[in-house]
Order: structure tokens, then C-alpha cells, then sequence
């Protein structure tokens, strides 16, 4: 199996920055697409930024200009650099992967989240 794992979260004030980490773990897969995506309370989660293999990234509006998004294919690793936090930033992360495992390619690859809080 493959496993994704976060790491990186915590409490920061307004304007202040953060950098999200989520390496992929097993054997036997490659990695296609990757995202960030976030889920405030009471809301549904959302895609924020998502990286190609080939390193084409897209942006919802909310975080472009603010938030980066990169990997490392080495490393198996997506980042997201967020700048500028806001309050409203608030939330849990989950990075997603779609993986090519053993020859069988799946989208439904979650890591297990990592809670961000920025306060004002």
C-alpha cells in the first residue's frame, strides 16, 4: 500500500508563513498529479493548488499570489509554501496523489491532514 504523510502544520499569526511537507511511502508506484486541498469547519473541503508531473501548478483564487505549490520527484514529496496567512486560511490540509500502484492507477490518496491556524 501507499501511504501519504503530512507534516508541517501549526499556529501562526496573520501575515506569517508556513510550509506544508507530504511524502509519499510504499513500494511500487509512481505519482501523477498531486494537490492541497483544505477543510474549514463547517464547510466542505476544497482544492487550493495541485501540481502536474510535468510541474504545471494551478491555483484557486483565494490563495494565488500567496500560497506555492512544488514537488520534489525525488523525494516523492509535495510542498505547499503559504505566505501571508490570513485568519480566514484557517484549517485542515490534506494533500491528495494520484499513484500509479503496481500498474493499477488510483486518484483516492489522502494523507491524514494537518490542522493550520492562523489567528489574527
Amino acid at each position: 500500500q501507499v501511504q501519504l504523510v503530512e507534516s508541517g502544520g501549526g499556529l501562526v499569526q496573520a501575515g506569517g508563513s508556513l510550509r506544508l511537507s507530504c511524502v509519499a511511502l510504499g513500494r511500487g508506484f509512481s505519482i501523477n498529479a498531486m494537490g492541497w486541498y483544505r477543510q474549514a469547519p463547517g464547510q466542505q473541503r476544497e482544492l487550493i493548488a495541485s501540481i502536474t508531473s510535468g510541474g504545471s501548478t494551478n491555483y484557486a483564487d483565494s490563495v494565488k499570489g500567496r500560497f506555492i505549490i512544488s514537488r520534489d520527484n525525488a523525494k516523492d514529496t509535495v510542498y505547499l509554501q503559504m505566505n501571508s496567512l490570513k485568519p480566514e486560511d484557517t484549517a485542515v490540509y490534506y494533500c491528495n496523489a494520484a499513484i500509479t500502484h503496481w500498474g493499477v492507477r488510483g486518484s483516492g490518496y489522502w494523507g491524514q491532514g494537518t490542522q493550520v491556524t492562523v489567528s489574527s
